[in-house]
């Protein structure tokens, strides 16, 4: 979602979900790092060229949608936080497990309590792209522990790596506070050195005893994983269409009135838990802000206060 990116600051798009920076002489191509970046690169290319993204590294990014952004990454990142806990002490995974330096949750947390409020979690759901997300990752956390290093790898290695751009692009584009409110997602306040904690990482992975069918097995995950991510980008995609600019400023979103509002995965339970669907006093409400209904309004007064006055003559 929006972590696994790398990207050139300043709105260019640049090369993202790349990880690999620089080169290491001492790996093999048999090593799982070398298998996951070749095996992974055409999924590289289609997830940044997804609209979502393009729009995003160019700050076209509406606040609301950075917010349904940030519950996706909530709900994505609590279910893989809960199986890596689950699988801590699982030689298929325990290299990898760094719940100091990595684990989001709680930054994310923070981030919803800026952006909803201290009841954030009575105005946040999980939208049906993240959920297929979390079911799988809970599947492989119960079943098959060995693929949860696909899903670590996708997730931690972009936040370290492009995740920082898009921090800043954020920033920028959403005028949020100097002091970092709304972006802790994107701060790793425990790793020093990114790059190294990076290389680290990769060295982990490469000294699991692992066959070549378990890495095979990992490689096509993590294809998975990406695929999971552009389902998600879609679907915000789909949503930031329907905002209105009163939802880019952070307003209430207010639905279009194309196709029907009950479809849509993140407000048709809002809405109905606030006023029902298609509610009408806040499509009242979008309406009376336009400025030429506005006119008409005062037109309509001035009708109805001069009928009045002739009546009571």
């Amino acid at each position: 979602m929006l972590s696994a990116m790398e990207g050139s600051e300043g709105g260019e798009e640049g090369e993202i979900l790349h990880y690999e920076e620089t080169e290491d002489n001492n790996v093999s191509p048999t090593d799982l790092s070398e298998l996951l970046k070749e095996g992974t690169k055409e999924s590289h290319d289609r997830a940044e060229n997804t609209q979502f993204v393009k729009d995003f590294l160019k700050g076209r990014i509406k606040k609301e949608l950075f917010k349904l952004a940030t519950v996706a990454l909530y709900f994505t990142y609590s279910a893989l936080e809960e199986e890596m806990d689950r699988n801590k002490d699982n030689p298929v995974f325990a290299p990898l497990y760094f719940p100091l330096e990595l684990h989001r949750r709680e930054a994310l947390v923070k981030d919803l309590k800026y952006f909803y409020g201290e009841d954030w979690k009575e105005n946040v759901q999980c939208s049906e792209a993240t959920q297929q997300y979390v079911d799988r990752i809970h599947h492989v956390g119960q079943h098959e522990p060995e693929l949860l290093v696909a899903h670590a790898y996708t997730r931690y290695m972009g936040d370290l790596s492009g995740g920082q751009v898009l921090k800043k692009v954020a920033q920028r584009a959403l005028k949020l506070p100097s002091t970092e409110e709304g972006i802790q997602f994107y701060m790793f306040d425990n790793i020093s050195n990114a790059q190294q904690f990076k290389q680290l990482y990769r060295a982990r992975m490469n000294a699991l005893d692992l066959d070549k069918n378990t890495k095979e097995r990992i490689v096509e995950e993590a294809n998975r994983a990406f695929r999971f991510n552009m389902q998600v980008f879609d679907e915000l995609d789909k949503i930031g269409r329907s905002l209105t600019e009163e939802a880019q400023d952070g307003g209430f979103p207010v639905h279009d009135g194309k196709g029907d509002i009950r479809k849509c995965p993140y407000y048709a339970d809002k809405l109905a838990g606030k006023a029902g669907p298609g509610c009408p006093y806040h499509a009242a409400v979008a309406l009376a802000k336009q400025p030429l209904v506005q006119l008409v309004l005062v037109a309509c007064v001035a009708v109805a206060v001069g009928a009045a006055a002739w009546y009571i003559l």
